[in-house]
C-alpha cells in the first residue's frame, strides 16, 4: 500500500484528534510535535508493511530497554545528530570556532570533589595500568585565559567500568571523577590510571540492536569533559585516544575531527597535551547545562588541593 493512505481524510482526522489539535487546553508546540511524530510512525508502518506482531515486538523492546536508553540514543546516531544540528544552527548564526562539542554519554555523576592544582583523579589501585597525564589551557575565542573556569572530568577504569555504575561494586565513589577549579592562567592538569575502551553490556538491549544491524557496540578509550565559566558557553566534549583501534569506528559516534589526540607513550606513562577553546555566551542559558537527567551522589568535600 502507498503511504498516501496516511493522507486520507479519516487518518488525518485521527491524527488531529489524537494530538488534541482542536482542543483549547494543552501546549500548541507539543500538539504539533506529537502530531508529526505519530504521522511519521504511521508512514513507516505503511512504507515497510510492518505487521501488528512486529509493531508490538518493537514496543516490548522499547519497554525492556528503558535502562539502556542512554546507550541506544548515541548508538543509533541521534545524540551525534543533535551535535550536528547545533553546529549547523551556530554556523547559520555566524558562530564559528571553539573546541568541537560531542556527545555527553549517560555516565556523568554530579557532586564530584572540587579540587585545584595537578589533580589525581584515581582513588583506587588499578594494577598494571598506564598512568595518563593530561595538561593544557582553557582559552576564549581571542586566546584569553578563561577566568573562574571549572573543568568536570570523568572516565572509566582499565576494565572499562565507571565509578557509580560498576557492577563489581569495587570502585570508590567518584573514582576517576573530579571538578577542577582553574587559576587565572586557565591551565589545567590531572593524572589518573588510563581508561580503556569498552563495549555495551553483552546480551543487553543495545547489544541486541547492534547485532541486528550488523554493527559492533565498542567505544575507544576516551575522557569526558564539561567546562563551565561565567560569560562563556558551557562546553560538552570528550577526547578519544587517537591510537585506539576503535578511534575512527566509535559505535556511539563520539569521534570528531580535532578530538583525537595521540598519547605520547613513555614507559608506563602516557602524555596528552590538549587545549580547549570556549565560545562566549550569548545569554545566561548558554552558561547552563542542558536539562538532561543525570545521576547524582552525595557531594564530596570541596576545594581539595591535589
Amino acid at each position: 500500500m502507498d503511504v498516501s493512505f496516511v493522507k486520507t481524510p479519516e487518518i488525518q482526522q485521527l491524527l488531529d484528534r489524537a494530538a488534541g489539535v482542536n482542543e483549547s487546553g494543552g501546549s500548541p508546540r507539543l500538539k504539533a510535535i506529537m502530531r508529526d511524530l505519530t504521522e511519521s510512525v504511521m508512514e513507516l508502518i505503511v512504507r515497510h508493511d510492518i505487521s501488528e506482531s512486529e509493531f508490538w515486538l518493537a514496543m516490548k523492546y522499547l519497554s525492556d530497554s528503558a535502562g539502556e536508553i542512554g546507550l541506544i540514543v548515541p548508538g543509533i546516531g541521534l545524540e551525534h545528530f543533535l551535535d550536528l544540528y547545533m553546529d549547523a544552527k551556530d554556523a547559520e548564526a555566524g558562530l564559528t570556532g571553539g573546541t568541537p562539542r560531542t556527545i555527553e554519554g549517560p555516565l556523568y555523576v554530579a557532586g564530584a570533589p572540587l579540587v585545584e592544582g595537578n589533580v589525581n583523579l584515581s582513588v583506587d589501585e588499578d594494577e598494571g595500568t598506564t598512568v595518563l597525564h593530561m595538561t593544557g589551557h582553557v582559552t576564549g575565542p581571542d586566546g584569553e585565559a578563561v577566568q573562574q573556569a571549572i573543568v568536570h572530568v570523568w572516565h572509566a577504569n582499565s576494565k572499562g567500568w565507571y565509578s557509580h555504575f560498576d557492577p563489581t561494586g569495587e570502585q570508590t565513589p567518584f573514582n576517576n571523577r573530579r571538578r577542577i577549579k582553574l587559576g587565572k592562567d586557565g591551565r589545567y592538569a590531572f593524572h589518573s590510571k588510563q581508561p580503556s575502551g569498552y563495549s555495551v553490556p553483552p546480551g543487553g538491549s543495545t547489544d541486541q540492536l547492534m547485532q541486528a544491524l550488523g554493527r559492533h557496540g565498542n567505544r575507544p578509550a576516551h575522557v569526558h569533559f564539561f567546562i563551565e565559566a561565567p560569560g562563556y558557553r558551557t562546553l560538552t566534549t570528550q577526547i578519544n585516544f587517537g591510537d585506539d583501534p576503535f578511534a575512527e569506528d566509535d559505535f556511539a559516534f563520539g569521534t570528531r575531527e580535532g578530538l583525537l589526540p595521540v598519547p605520547s607513550r613513555q614507559g608506563d606513562s602516557a602524555y596528552i597535551q590538549f587545549n580547549f577553546q570556549m565560545q562566549r555566551a550569548a545569554d545566561d542559558s548558554d552558561e547552563r547545562f542542558s536539562s538532561r537527567a543525570r545521576a547524582e551522589a552525595e557531594p564530596q568535600p570541596e576545594t581539595e588541593t591535589a
